[in-house]
């Protein structure tokens, strides 16, 4: 069973480092329970479905380790890389992470994260999906050696993480940045203002100073989605 030390407690259904340290930037307290999910993809399936799936799947499988006593509410977030219409998963290998990232050199991709917000025990489900088209630069080839040879790859969707100091695999983005990174920020806030949680933090100034870019579309995913009953999808520039 998850503990929670708080009666009403916000769980990330999480052990991603990256997803920890955005929620963090929310000024809220948490705690964090590994969802332990398959994250495997169904044949078939979509990457949007398989991203909203897996994101229930993770949130789900913590509430379920709840006390009956709890009124937590669980996140559960996944992310997926789409290039040419087909789902690029976590590299098991070098071999693979280096692969992926030949795919991807110089081009143009999609990344989705599928955010679900459930509450304990009743399992009521809350749900959105940030869109982010992320353009590759031309990186060398012993740059990206170097990277695999790093490690950083082998336990990101795609292969890269879009924050690499030294890699800066990304020529630009159209989209939200902290949702390349794992954790649409603006999004998750407006599913949390829908259980009458508010972040203790402007949160798009915060998410702004964390990531280091220039956002232009968190207007419109916290005040006109704050209004929406209907699930969140966002893909506008930044």
């Amino acid at each position: 069973m998850c503990r929670v030390t708080t009666e009403r407690s916000l769980v990330l259904a999480s052990a991603s480092p990256r997803r920890l340290e955005l929620i963090a930037v929310l000024g809220l307290e948490f705690e964090a329970c590994t969802a332990n999910v398959c994250e495997t993809i169904l044949p078939g399936e979509s990457a949007i479905a398989a991203a909203q799936r897996l994101a229930q799947a993770k949130a789900t499988a913590v509430a379920e380790r709840m006390s009956p006593q709890s009124s937590s509410l669980i996140i559960g977030a996944d992310t997926i890389v789409v290039l040419d219409g087909k789902a690029v998963g976590k590299p098991k290998d070098a071999a693979e992470a280096e692969a992926i990232l030949r795919r991807l050199r110089g081009r143009e991709h999609e990344v989705l994260t599928a955010l679900s917000l459930v509450a304990a025990p009743k399992a009521d489900l809350l749900g959105c999906v940030a869109r982010t088209t992320v353009s590759m630069r031309e990186y060398t080839n012993e740059e990206m050696s170097s990277y695999v040879y790093s490690g950083g790859p082998l336990d990101k969707a795609g292969a890269y993480a879009v924050q690499d100091p030294v890699f800066r695999p990304a020529a630009k983005l159209a989209g939200c940045f902290a949702n390349v990174m794992g954790l649409p920020l603006c999004h998750l806030t407006v599913l949390l203002r829908k259980r009458g949680i508010e972040s203790a933090k402007d949160v798009a100034a915060a998410c702004q100073k964390k990531t280091g870019r220039t956002c232009t579309m968190f207007t419109e995913i916290l005040d006109r989605h704050s209004q929406n009953s209907q699930p969140l999808t966002a893909t506008g520039g930044a």
